[in-house]
């Protein structure tokens, strides 16, 4: 099965929600096929679902302040951080291509990001009773899906250069006593966007049985 690819660059927050949920009516209707949506945010925070709001640290008007955005989704999960350094993926897929099995689809969503970063000389791993991947006790991506109708949205952020100072405001997935991290700095050095993107298109294609085509009309150069 074909899966689009699109990377878009920087798109606040806002934005992807609108588009996604474009995209979600088209595949619902069968216009087009499974999609990926690679993208970075601007700085925002953002409340799941099961958000609690004592989970962050700072008041709306402290964000406002220094120009972060605080939104509330339709995800799953509990509060998170995006920003550029940042690869946010968004899978439109329809699960009733695949399997209609949410436990299933999220364990294929952590297995496509260890890979990735295992390409890195990163060995990462899931953590029982936390969707995410970890390197022991240290988030390196975030994990929060939505469905409709068995048709995804929302998906992953993986922490390649991203900031981890902005994590101070909240408490990452609700999770007090385990930390974040990032690829950069488990590497000690940075990581060229380009090419972690690169090897979650093809991690992602594997993973899911999928023939990966980027949709060169929205592909952007990346920045390292």
């Amino acid at each position: 099965m074909l899966c689009l690819v699109e990377q878009l660059g920087l798109v606040p927050y806002a934005d992807g929600l609108r588009l996604q949920e474009e995209k979600v009516a088209a595949r619902k209707a069968g216009i087009i096929p499974d999609m990926l949506l690679l993208l970075e945010h601007p700085r925002v925070i953002t409340l799941g679902r099961n958000a609690r709001r004592e989970n962050l640290l700072v008041s709306p008007q402290q964000l406002a302040a220094e120009g972060i955005d605080l939104i509330e989704t339709d995800r799953g999960g509990d509060v998170t951080y995006h920003g550029p350094g940042q690869w946010v993926g968004y899978p439109i897929l329809d699960l009733t291509r695949h399997r209609r099995d949410v436990a299933w689809y999220m364990r294929s969503l952590e297995e496509v990001l260890i890979r990735v970063t295992s390409d890195f000389g990163v060995r990462a791993a899931r953590l029982e009773g936390a969707p995410g991947v970890w390197v022991g006790d240290r988030k390196l991506a975030a994990m929060g899906v939505h469905l409709s109708r068995w048709v995804t949205s929302h998906g992953f952020a993986l922490n390649v250069n991203t900031d981890l100072d902005y994590f101070r405001w909240i408490v990452p997935c609700g999770l007090a006593t385990k930390g974040v991290t990032s690829l950069a700095a488990l590497l000690g050095h940075p990581v060229e966007m380009a090419a972690a993107a690169e090897r979650i298109v093809a991690h992602f294609g594997s993973v899911f049985g999928l023939v990966m085509e980027e949709d060169e009309r929205s592909k952007v150069e990346c920045p390292s």
